[in-house]
C-alpha cells in the first residue's frame, strides 16, 4: 500500500466518526449552520485562516505554507436532500424527511482529513483554499459563493472538487478531459385553450389533445435536431390537466427538463423545445406560455488540470485502480460555474457496485454493494475517507510543489459569466 495511504488509513477512524455525526444532522440548502460550525471550528483549531458566511453558510480554509506563489482551490459540498432515510444504520438521520442521500457528508469529511494532515505534516509551498460549499442540490450555492467574491477573496489556479459514484468499485478514481456533466435546465409549460363539456368537444380548444401532440413532438428534438454524435435529454417528467372524465379543461400544464453535454447543444435543444412549443400550441387554436428555468452549466475539465489529477491518482492507488478517461454522465453539478471561472478538474471516487452485481473486486475481496445516490437506502462508503482525504494531500503537495510550473490560466481570467438562477436546479 502506498505510504501516503496507509497513514489516512491509521487516521480515518476518527473522521469516520466525523462523517456519521453529519450524517445524523442532515441540513438543507443554506441551513447548513451546524455542520459549518463544526467545518470552521475544526479548520480554526488546526491552524487555518478561517472565512465564515461566505455564500450564505460556505466556509472557507486559508493556509499558507513557505514562499510558494501558487494557489490552490479544494472544494467539498455540504448540503443535504428532502429524503426520508430507510437504510438501518446506526447512524441514520435523526430528522425526519432529511438525509444525506448523495454523500456530501462524506465529501465534507475527506476533505477535513486532508486538511487536519496537510496543517500537521503538509510538504508544500504556496497558498491552499479550502472550499466548503453550501447548496450544490439545486440551490446554486457556486453561485453564490463566487457572488460573494470567492475566487476575488481567494485567488486559485485551479480548482478541483470529487464526488462518489455509487456502480463504481470502491475507493476507483475515475477521470475524464473535457465535458464530463451535463447542463440542467427546467421548463414549465401552460397550454390556454378553452375548456366545455366533453360530449360538445367542438366548442372547445382542448389543451389535452395538445398536450399529448406537444410530448411526442417534443421527442423529435433529440431525435431529429441534435447531432447523432452529440447526447441531450428532453424529459417530460409531468403533465397535469383535468380533473372529470366528462369536462375538456382550459388549460394543461408540463414540466420538462433538458439535459446536454456540449453548450452549442444546450442553446440548440431549447431554440427547439421553444419552438415546438409555440407551434403545437397554434396548431390547436391555443396559447402557450413557457417559464424556462435556466440550471447548470455544462461541467467541463481543463486538459492540462485533469493529466496533472490523473497523474497524482495513479501514483497513489496505480493504474488498475484508476480511470483515465471514464465516461460522459448526464447528471448536473454546480462546480461547473467554478470550471468557467478557474481551470481545474472534477473526479469520480468509486462508492460501491449495486447491490445487484455483487462480485469481487480487483483484489478479490467481495464488493461493497450500495444504492446510488439519491436513494432511501443511500450511503457513503466510509472505506473512501481514507482514499479521498489521501488524493487530496497527494494532490496538494504535488500541484503546490515548488518544482511545479504553472498549468494555465490564474483566476483572474473568466469565462461565461454565470447569471443567477431563479429556480435552481437538482443535480
Amino acid at each position: 500500500m502506498n505510504t501516503l495511504l496507509a497513514t489516512m488509513t491509521d487516521q480515518a477512524p476518527e473522521f469516520v466518526q466525523l462523517r456519521r455525526d453529519i450524517h445524523r444532522h442532515p441540513e438543507l440548502a443554506f441551513d447548513e449552520h451546524r455542520t459549518a460550525a463544526l467545518v470552521a471550528e475544526r479548520l480554526q483549531a488546526w491552524g487555518y485562516e478561517v472565512t465564515r458566511g461566505l455564500g450564505g453558510t460556505g466556509v472557507v480554509g486559508r493556509l499558507v505554507r513557505g514562499t510558494g506563489g501558487r494557489r490552490l482551490g479544494l472544494r467539498a459540498d455540504m448540503d443535504a436532500l428532502p429524503v426520508q432515510e430507510d437504510n438501518g444504520t446506526a447512524w441514520a438521520s435523526s430528522r425526519p424527511g432529511l438525509m444525506h442521500a448523495c454523500g456530501h457528508d462524506g465529501h465534507t469529511a475527506m476533505l477535513l482529513a486532508a486538511a487536519h494532515r496537510l496543517a500537521r505534516d503538509g510538504r508544500f509551498s504556496g497558498t491552499l483554499h479550502l472550499i466548503f460549499q453550501p447548496a450544490e442540490e439545486g440551490g446554486g450555492g457556486a453561485l453564490r459563493m463566487m457572488a460573494d467574491g470567492l475566487f476575488e477573496r481567494f485567488p486559485c489556479d485551479a480548482v478541483y472538487a470529487m464526488h462518489n459514484m455509487p456502480g463504481v468499485p470502491q475507493g476507483r478514481l475515475v477521470l475524464r478531459d473535457g465535458a464530463m456533466l451535463a447542463s440542467s435546465d427546467y421548463a414549465t409549460v401552460t397550454l390556454h385553450g378553452k375548456g366545455g363539456h366533453g360530449g360538445l368537444p367542438q366548442h372547445t380548444a382542448d389543451p389535452i389533445v395538445a398536450a399529448a401532440s406537444l410530448v411526442m413532438a417534443l421527442q423529435t428534438v433529440v431525435g431529429r435536431n441534435v447531432d447523432p454524435l452529440q447526447a441531450a435529454v428532453v424529459t417530460v417528467g409531468a403533465l397535469h390537466a383535468g380533473e372529470a372524465n366528462n369536462v375538456i379543461p382550459a388549460q394543461a400544464r408540463l414540466e420538462l427538463s433538458m439535459r446536454a453535454l456540449d453548450r452549442g447543444v444546450r442553446q440548440l435543444v431549447e431554440q427547439r423545445v421553444r419552438a415546438l412549443v409555440q407551434a403545437q400550441a397554434e396548431g390547436f387554436g391555443l396559447r402557450a406560455e413557457i417559464d424556462w428555468r435556466p440550471g447548470y452549466a455544462v461541467l467541463v475539465n481543463s486538459p492540462a488540470e485533469t493529466a496533472l489529477a490523473r497523474e497524482v491518482a495513479i501514483e497513489l492507488l496505480g493504474a488498475e485502480r484508476v480511470t483515465a478517461h471514464g465516461p460522459q454522465l448526464t447528471g448536473s453539478e454546480d462546480f461547473a460555474f467554478m470550471l468557467e471561472r478557474v481551470p481545474g478538474s472534477y473526479l469520480m471516487i468509486g462508492n460501491g457496485r449495486a447491490a445487484e452485481e455483487g462480485g469481487e473486486g480487483d483484489d478479490g475481496a467481495p464488493l461493497r454493494c450500495t444504492c446510488m445516490v439519491h436513494h432511501p437506502g443511500y450511503d457513503f462508503n466510509d472505506d473512501n475517507v481514507a482514499v479521498g482525504s489521501a488524493y487530496w494531500v497527494a494532490l496538494a503537495e504535488r500541484f503546490l510543489s515548488a518544482a511545479q510550473p504553472p498549468l494555465g490560466m490564474n483566476s483572474t481570467a473568466t469565462g461565461r459569466s454565470a447569471s443567477a438562477l431563479s429556480s435552481a436546479s437538482p443535480s
